[in-house]
């Protein structure tokens, strides 16, 4: 008897993809994708605090429109970082910053429209749930039901949640930057679901703990240094800094002084600024190699998917 022994390609196997997955580390020395998502929290930063504004001079309408210019920052600029990032996965040329945003504006609502329809899907999920679960009130076999209802209701909304953190975001967004359609990304979140959710949950969990690691990383590094130059800057130098609004700024925590508290002195409002930009410049590490991570999830799965083959292969990403 003839025993066939199917050879799995190297270059697409679980371990593959597991260490494009921990290679995207390498993304901290993207310096374009750096600076469009410093700008983007710049920008986000700048109108939630008009947002913020507007809330406090209790003008509801006008916080909102601030608040969605904030959202929507957020998505297309995170949008063209992440086609940079996926410019320097797939090994091609890296798009300059303006023409990354160009093609941001014209393919983000891809995604958009993608959760859309998967948010709607999940409110169906949780409505036909309900449905069960209000049998419990029916007299009679009511309590039959709902024991029932409830044995069936908690897995089904508990893959439901898990689904939604681990698999569609992370596999819509990266499949948008990659140029495909919303029918092409639907069809492959559904793929990955009937064949190889567990693969793909655990790649995005993978993600997710390296971007975990580096932020503490960062944070560890940002906590050390500010306290060492705290240290030179009031012991050594005699500088005349406050310890407390420095370190918060470090870590983004803005103090607001209370009415008629004296103003910082100038030398630590200076330091102060440039807490905020090391703060800045903290935050984006962590967010570079959680978009590259997904990138990397995206090809891993796309190469595994054969059956998608003739629908991506006439896509070209923007630009």
């Amino acid at each position: 008897m003839t025993v066939v022994t199917r050879v799995q390609a190297p270059d697409s196997g679980p371990l593959h993809a597991l260490n494009a997955v921990l290679r995207s580390i390498e993304s901290v020395r993207n310096g374009r994708a750096l600076y469009l998502l410093l700008a983007v929290f710049a920008v986000s930063g700048l109108l939630l605090a008009m947002a913020r504004g507007a809330v406090a001079r209790e003008s509801g309408l006008v916080a909102a429109l601030w608040g969605g210019a904030a959202f929507f920052a957020v998505v297309y600029g995170s949008s063209a970082a992440g086609l940079v990032l996926m410019d320097e996965a797939r090994g091609r040329p890296l798009r300059d910053p303006i023409q990354a945003l160009s093609d941001a504006l014209f393919t983000a609502h891809r995604l958009l429209l993608v959760l859309l329809l998967a948010l709607l899907a999940a409110a169906a999920v949780v409505a036909a749930c309900t449905a069960l679960l209000w049998l419990g009130r029916l007299p009679g076999l009511g309590n039959t039901l709902l024991s029932a209802a409830v044995a069936v209701a908690v897995p089904v909304l508990g893959l439901l949640a898990l689904v939604m953190v681990t698999l569609v975001g992370p596999i819509a967004a990266p499949a948008v930057w990659f140029g495909l359609g919303v029918g092409a990304v639907l069809r492959l979140i559904g793929l990955q679901l009937r064949h190889r959710l567990a693969h793909a949950v655990m790649l995005a969990t993978a993600v997710s703990l390296l971007a975990a690691a580096v932020a503490g990383l960062v944070s560890f590094m940002v906590l050390v240094g500010g306290r060492v130059v705290l240290g030179l800057s009031v012991f050594v130098l005699d500088l005349n800094l406050a310890p407390q609004p420095f370190l918060a700024a470090l870590f983004g925590q803005a103090l607001v002084a209370a009415p008629g508290a004296p103003a910082l002195p100038e030398q630590t409002s200076a330091a102060i600024t440039g807490a905020g930009l090391v703060f800045g410049l903290g935050l984006v590490m962590p967010g570079v190699v959680y978009l590259r991570g997904l990138c990397e999830l995206f090809l891993a799965l796309h190469v595994l998917t054969p059956e998608l083959a003739p629908a991506t292969d006439n896509h070209q990403p923007p630009g």
